[in-house]
Formats: structure tokens, C-alpha cells, sequence
């Protein structure tokens, strides 16, 4: 893998992250600004592949760079960044929310029916 394929690749995952994560600058301060919004999956991957930038930079070291966990790393990441999306965040907190109340409601009335039950009341 050529130096020009590496920096194509930390650029559009830059902008995938500036774009979707709202974090500015290059890409390894975007990942230490991410480190917290990303899964430890997800967060890896873009660490290694900060990495292989770096490394990148000199052309002795390119030997180092294992192209295939580049790729596998840039892929981890444009799969999980394309799938961030604020509406989709928040629509999905708030399906998380009214399953949790729906269940709450459904345990308290099911408790409440045991209990009217078993007191002879029904």
C-alpha cells in the first residue's frame, strides 16, 4: 500500500469525523477527541490507522505498516461513521426510553393484577 492510499484514506475518515462527530483538526487529534464517543473496537481502528499515517511519513519505516490491517481498520471505521447520524442517535434514544417505560409499566401491572389476585379481590 502506497503513502498516497494511507493519507487518502486518514482524510476521508478525517472528514467522516469532522462531518459526523463534529471534532476538527488532523486526524490523530480527532482520535484522542474521540476517544470517548467511539466503541474500543472502533477507537483501535483509528488509532492504527493514525499510526500508519505517522509511519508512513518516512519511507523506512512503510516497511512496518501491515496494509492489511490498514484496510481492515479503514473499513472498521467508514462502516461505523457512516452509520452515526444525529436523527438516527436520537431516534433511537427515544425508542430505548419508551421501551423502558412500556416494560416498567407492564412489570407495575402485572404486579398490581398478582396482587388484587391474590388478596380475593378479583
Amino acid at each position: 500500500m502506497s503513502r498516497t492510499t494511507i493519507t487518502q484514506m486518514a482524510d476521508r475518515v478525517s472528514g467522516l469525523m469532522a462531518e459526523r462527530l463534529k471534532i476538527k483538526g488532523p486526524l490523530e487529534v480527532q482520535v484522542t477527541r474521540a476517544r470517548r464517543r467511539l466503541p474500543r473496537e472502533v477507537f483501535a481502528a483509528a488509532e492504527a490507522l493514525a499510526e500508519a499515517v505517522k509511519l508512513s511519513a518516512n519511507p523506512k519505516f512503510m516497511a512496518r505498516i501491515d496494509d492489511e490491517a490498514v484496510a481492515i481498520s479503514y473499513d472498521i471505521l467508514v462502516r461505523h461513521l457512516n452509520g452515526v447520524g444525529r436523527s438516527a442517535r436520537r431516534k433511537g434514544m427515544l425508542l430505548d426510553v419508551a421501551a423502558r417505560i412500556a416494560f416498567a409499566l407492564l412489570v407495575v401491572g402485572g404486579l398490581w393484577l398478582a396482587a388484587i389476585y391474590w388478596r380475593g379481590n378479583l
